[in-house]
């Protein structure tokens, strides 16, 4: 976020503390610019004079808290008011301040009212991840309703249904609707009380600055638990995956295998996200429950199909795993192959699809996790790799051998490196399940064998007009090669240095 300014006319560091104050728009379109106000700044100065929040943001005596506004808690409603109430306060501040001959804030309409404010934002949201909930349940002894709340509808109070804690933002949504604020004040009225009565007590608590949670630099200090506790909300460690939502008439009535549904380890797919919003986006439901197979208004009509094949959605599985396959120990190869020869591939779908041989599914929980360990258990849980002695060492690449000598390409040494980057990785165990999986990465468009053919069969010495997705050799080389280099951040050979593959050939070699 550019807080009105151009990135060349910035000389300071990118801030975490820009509040950007446009009450006034509330009662139609601004008459002056938006003042950009450095709130961690403020806070500092207040400090120097022995003062905190309450210097600014009264006690909400209904909500026994401190109020998010500035000298007010409740709704605004005369335009002129509130207008006067931040100039008359924080002009007075400012100007006291000057009159003891100390730093001040400006006392002018136009010093404040800036079209072109040189500040740059350098927020960053926080989320808490599993480390950083542990932390906070350690330090509230377990005591979930500290935070946790539902809404009773009736008698418009909040209570604490065991069982039930969700995430923040299933209710607390970017704008405030109706009678639910929205997510940042929820968590700077909750969060930031709490930090502050910790710290009054004297105990360690939480940050009170911007910086503390919405700086980079800041959130990478945060202490992190090597190995969290799961959280427990009744959750399987595996099942299948639902195909249909829990309101059938017979939830327990065996289902009719029409499609080899999916074992799901859900508990090693805990520790590979850092909140259950990962993949419960809207609520802890199963996904069937609201991604119908048809699709239902409550999923936005997106049907169960795409909400877990949906490639570029980072909550479905195909697109989780994309972001997994866009890690350099991937990219090398992934980068290249396209989407669509993924899904053409039936192996592709038998991975997570596993084939079973029974007519109908049971519905019993118990049941469902006997099978779906049983049919989990026949995928693939280590890469095989070829003989030795069929991984040619080097691969001589002498094609189009002109000012350069051929490219003495150290075949093996780049197959079984890339095989120990991928090893102890169990999507990659999972999916690799042939010897020649891996050689795939190169030998693109022919079936997986010991012996592909060379480049050549394919690749003519000039481009092909007739079909423009098979360049030349000397592009497709150079593409190939350059493109996972560049995927992996492999610095050597540069890709600029033709000496760094090539060994330049003897002038009179080259008349």
């Amino acid at each position: 976020m550019l807080a009105a300014a151009r990135q060349s006319d910035i000389t300071e560091q990118p801030r975490s503390d820009i509040i950007v104050i446009d009450t006034l728009k509330a009662f139609g379109p601004l008459e002056r610019p938006p003042v950009t106000f450095l709130h961690d700044q403020h806070t500092a100065a207040l400090a120097k004079e022995k003062k905190d929040c309450l210097a600014c943001h009264p006690m909400n005596a209904e909500k026994k808290r401190l109020s998010i506004q500035f000298q007010r808690t409740g709704e605004d409603t005369d335009k002129r008011q509130v207008m006067d109430l931040y100039h008359d306060q924080c002009i007075s501040c400012h100007k006291q301040n000057r009159a003891q001959q100390k730093d001040a804030g400006p006392v002018t309409c136009g010093e404040c009212h800036v079209e072109d404010a040189q500040v740059l934002s350098g927020w960053q949201p926080i989320g808490m991840d599993h480390s950083l909930h542990y932390r906070h349940v350690k330090a509230s002894d377990n005591k979930c309703e500290r935070c946790h709340h539902q809404y009773n509808a009736e008698t418009k109070t909040l209570y604490y249904e065991k069982g039930q804690e969700s995430s923040c933002v299933y209710c607390h949504k970017d704008q405030t609707e109706d009678n639910r604020i929205s997510i940042r004040l929820a968590a700077h009225t909750a969060c930031v009380a709490c930090h502050r009565q910790q710290r009054s007590e004297g105990k360690n608590a939480g940050p009170l600055e911007c910086a503390g949670c919405h700086s980079p630099q800041q959130q990478a200090l945060i202490e992190k638990v090597a190995d969290p506790p799961r959280i427990e909300r009744n959750q399987p460690d595996i099942t299948l995956v639902k195909t249909h939502a829990d309101k059938m008439p017979d939830p327990d009535a065996p289902l009719q295998a029409r499609m080899a549904r999916t074992p799901f380890a859900h508990k090693p797919h805990e520790g590979y996200t850092d909140n259950c919003r990962t993949c419960h986006h809207a609520s802890l439901a199963a996904c069937a429950d609201c991604h119908t197979l048809a699709g239902h208004v409550d999923g936005k009509n997106v049907k169960l199909a795409q909400a877990t094949h949906q490639p570029d959605a980072p909550m479905s599985c195909v697109g989780c795993h994309n972001a997994e396959q866009a890690k350099p120990a991937c990219a090398g190869c992934h980068a290249s192959i396209p989407q669509a020869r993924v899904w053409s591939a039936q192996t592709s779908c038998k991975v997570c699809h596993v084939p079973y041989a029974g007519e109908q599914y049971p519905q019993e929980p118990e049941a469902v996790k006997r099978l779906a360990a049983e049919l989990a258990a026949t995928r693939s849980q280590s890469q095989t790799m070829p003989d030795m002695q069929d991984i040619p060492e080097i691969v001589p690449i002498g094609h189009l051998v002109e000012q350069f000598e051929a490219v003495q390409m150290p075949h093996r040494k780049i197959v079984l490196k890339l095989a120990e980057l991928t090893r102890d990785h169990r999507l990659a165990n999972a999916f690799h399940v042939q010897p020649t999986t891996l050689c795939q990465g190169c030998h693109h468009n022919s079936p997986p064998s010991l012996k592909p053919p060379q480049c050549g069969a394919c690749h003519g010495r000039t481009s092909d007009a007739l079909n423009p997705n098979r360049p030349g050799l000397m592009a497709a080389f150079h593409e190939q090669c350059f493109r996972c280099h560049d995927q992996m951040g492999i610095e050597k050979p540069d890709n600029r240095d033709c000496a760094g593959c090539h060994a330049k050939r003897a002038s009179s070699e080259n008349k």
